[in-house]
Formats: structure tokens, C-alpha cells, sequence
């Protein structure tokens, strides 16, 4: 008899592990799997595009319902069937209607939800957030009605949300509390380029602000926005994109051990033997995650722990940042400012090149010959090779004067001889005189 493997969680962290599953050992378990959503899969880095008209709910989906039939995959969906308890003791798990589901081994992937600010206001209606298939559809529903939005957050996330109302005709400021937008993915000289190139597309930036408090009307509709330094701004809705916090409730209900998120080792196990978590909701050697390239790891790395292929393990590794607004091109790894340097350690060096009339701004960072971030801006094609770069950690002395220049030209000089080496640097340290 097939073990039951059931799946808490049918987003892109879950829906992966069910691919590599099908792919690595399609018959070894009876798999039951539980979404909120009442849809198969479906790629949420997507829900940019959708808003913003370019894709709809057809394209964005990885997994239907067929799929899962195809594979023999109990899928319940829906509301009534959002898990509210796991008895560790008795190995089941209870759905809001009541379906009591046993299993042998679990995984939760829950997620993560958007965080509020814990401000007056936050009820009124026209407050949302942008995190599914249902928010995109009631910022849709609200861009057809009213005329001004704004944005809390000027993170990726806050970024396509309020490129996506842009481009249904509204009004959109943009709220921030740093000085540039992307503050923790790019530096100053490329945040005030990407500010620059947003603004002139009919974006509005209030930035360094601290929001106060949400203010409506007597049937509880948002009219404004303050700020702490007395300003306001008129507004029909307001987005709050300023951050997610992992999905643990049901996990510490279940008394699985949590601190910022559901504490899993190296084989993503919980301290309870049996159950396993993945994704963003979990805390993985003191780190939370919220881009989909860890997630996908993770559901490899379980898998191979599920099938019994040996024990691999997960390592956390520098995630690249890319922003999903046609027409805008960054890139974005590791470290991107002396600042984060730890103290006591091997200063950090930066290689920048600009190009101010093209809109282009590239920013290598190295410790001790070896990369370990890089910005990019207006020319990103790059992004790849770098990031393989810092993957490998490898001491780049030989190739360090062209670095800036890109795979083909690194590869090259990789594979000369000596004496043409010399000759090339040569050129090249008379060409930048």
C-alpha cells in the first residue's frame, strides 16, 4: 500500500514539489493536496501581467484540475477546504467543513500573507493588498469605478501594482519611506534612475514619508491618506505592498516549533519527524524567503529527501531581483552596498560603469577578487553570467580588468595563452588612460 503524502498548500513552493515528485517517484505515494484558492496552480509572479491587461487567468496557470487528475492527485480547493487543524498525535488533518484527512508523512507550505500596517483605517473599504488571484481582481473591479490610487511600498511588489493601475487610467502616487524605491535591491544611482524612468511614465512618488493614518468617509470609504509630517493626499484606494510575513499559524497551533517562520533543517524537516515545510513560510537557518528561485530549490531538495535518492541538502544561496514592468530592464544580487560589509572583515571594492545619455548603470561588488553582488540597470544581459559568477565564489584575479565586459570576453581571455594575456592587458590599460 502507497504511503499518504498530503500537501498543505497548493502555491508555486507546493506545486513544484508536486512536479518533481511525478518526474522522481510518481508511484510511491497516495498524495492528497489542499489549496485556499479555487483554482488548479498558477504562477503568481504573474499577477503583475494580469492586472496590467498583458496576460489572463489562462495563461498564468501551470497546474489545472486535469493535471492533477492526470496523476491520480486528490486536489481539494476552496474556501470550506483551508485546513484549521493538524493532530500530530493521531497523523490527520481537519478542513473547515470537516474532512478529516489522514496521512503519513505531511507538508506545509502555506505561504505567507501580506503585512498591514497596524494603522487607523486599515478596515475601510478600497484598503487591499496584492497578493492573488482575488485582490487583482478587486483592483480591476475598483480601477473601472475611481480615479486615484495609492501605493504603499515601492518594493517590487509595489512597483507592478502600481504600474498595472497606471495602466488601467488612474491616478497613482506611490509611497515610500526610503529615499529611492527598490532600496534593498539597488543602490541610490540606480534607484534615482528607475524613479526617474517611472516618473515619466505618469508614475507619482511621495518619498521619506511615514503613513499615519487611512481616513473615510461615513460609509466607510477611503477619502485620504496623512502622513506624519502633516501632509495628506486625497485617494479613492490604497494598496499596501510593504512586505509579507510568513504563513505559521497553523504550524504553531499544531505546536511545531516557529520563531519568524516554521523552523525547518537542512532537509526542510520540522522538528516533528513526519512533517516537512517549504517555501515562505518557513525559516531556514535564520532566513525567511519571498522570491520563487529558493522555493524552487527547496522543492528539489525535498524531493529527493520524499523519494529516498540519497540526502541532499538546501542551501540558501543570493536570490537575483528582476522587475516585471515591460520595458524596464534591472537585475539585482547579493551585495549591493559597502555598508553591508561585516565589520572586521576584508573591505569590499566596486567596478561601476555609467553611461548617463543611454540610462545605463552597471555595479560589480568584490571581496577579495571574488564577486559578491551586482546591480545592473538599462542593459541587463549580463545578469546571468554574474550570477553564476557569485555562485561559484571563485577568485576572478585573471579576468577581473574585464569583468564589466560580459561572458564572451571573460571566456576568451580564460582560454589565451600567457604571453597573449599580457598583450591584451596591455591594450587595455592604454585604452582606459
Amino acid at each position: 500500500m502507497k504511503a499518504k503524502l498530503v500537501l498543505i498548500g497548493n502555491g508555486m513552493a507546493g506545486a513544484k514539489l508536486l512536479e518533481e515528485l511525478m518526474s522522481s517517484s510518481p508511484d510511491k505515494y497516495h498524495i492528497t493536496v489542499f489549496g485556499n484558492e479555487p483554482y488548479g496552480n498558477y504562477n503568481r509572479i504573474m499577477l503583475s501581467p494580469l492586472l496590467a491587461g498583458e496576460k489572463t487567468l489562462e495563461e498564468i496557470m501551470i497546474l489545472g484540475r486535469p493535471w492533477y487528475e492526470q496523476h491520480g492527485i486528490d486536489l481539494y480547493v476552496g474556501e470550506e477546504k483551508a485546513i484549521t487543524k493538524v493532530d500530530r498525535i493521531h497523523k490527520t488533518v481537519t478542513t473547515l467543513d470537516g474532512q478529516q484527512t489522514p496521512y503519513d508523512r505531511l507538508i506545509i507550505a502555506t505561504g505567507s500573507k501580506p503585512f498591514i500596517l497596524p494603522i487607523e483605517g486599515t478596515e475601510l473599504n478600497g484598503v487591499m493588498s496584492f497578493r492573488d488571484i482575488s485582490d487583482v481582481e478587486k483592483m480591476i473591479e475598483a480601477s473601472n469605478r475611481h480615479k486615484k490610487a495609492v501605493v504603499i511600498g515601492a518594493g517590487l511588489l509595489g512597483l507592478e501594482a502600481a504600474m498595472g493601475l497606471c495602466g488601467r487610467g488612474m491616478e497613482v502616487t506611490v509611497v515610500h519611506s526610503n529615499v529611492v524605491p527598490l532600496n534593498r535591491q539597488l543602490d541610490q544611482e540606480a534607484g534615482t534612475l528607475l524613479k526617474q524612468e517611472l516618473s515619466a511614465r505618469g508614475l507619482n512618488f511621495k518619498m521619506n514619508a511615514q503613513t499615519q493614518y487611512i481616513e473615510g468617509n461615513a460609509t466607510g470609504d477611503v477619502t485620504k491618506i496623512h502622513f506624519k509630517d502633516g501632509s495628506f493626499l486625497e485617494t479613492d484606494i490604497v494598496i499596501m505592498a510593504i512586505g509579507i510575513r510568513p504563513n505559521m499559524q497553523l504550524a504553531v497551533d499544531a505546536g511545531l516549533h516557529c520563531e519568524k517562520g516554521i523552523v525547518v533543517n537542512d532537509t526542510l524537516q520540522t522538528y516533528d519527524p513526519k512533517i516537512y515545510a517549504l517555501g515562505e513560510c518557513i525559516q531556514h537557518r535564520g532566513g525567511t524567503f519571498g522570491l520563487v528561485a529558493p522555493l524552487y530549490d527547496q522543492a528539489k531538495v525535498l524531493t529527493n529527501h520524499l523519494s529516498e535518492h540519497g540526502v541532499a541538502q538546501y542551501q540558501t544561496l543570493p536570490s537575483a531581483t528582476k522587475l516585471k514592468v515591460t520595458g524596464i530592464n534591472l537585475f539585482s544580487v547579493g551585495v549591493i552596498n559597502e555598508t553591508e560589509n561585516e565589520e572586521g572583515s576584508e573591505p569590499l571594492e566596486t567596478l561601476i560603469y555609467r553611461d548617463k545619455q543611454q540610462g545605463i548603470y552597471k555595479k560589480l561588488v568584490l571581496k577579495n577578487n571574488i564577486l559578491v553582488g551586482a546591480v545592473l540597470y538599462g542593459e541587463t544581459q549580463e545578469g546571468a553570467f554574474y550570477n553564476e559568477l557569485l555562485d561559484e565564489k571563485k577568485d576572478l584575479s585573471e579576468i577581473r580588468p574585464y569583468l564589466m565586459f560580459g561572458r564572451g570576453l571573460c571566456d576568451e581571455i580564460a582560454n589565451e595563452k600567457p604571453e597573449q594575456k599580457k598583450s591584451d592587458q596591455a591594450v587595455l590599460k592604454g585604452q582606459t588612460k
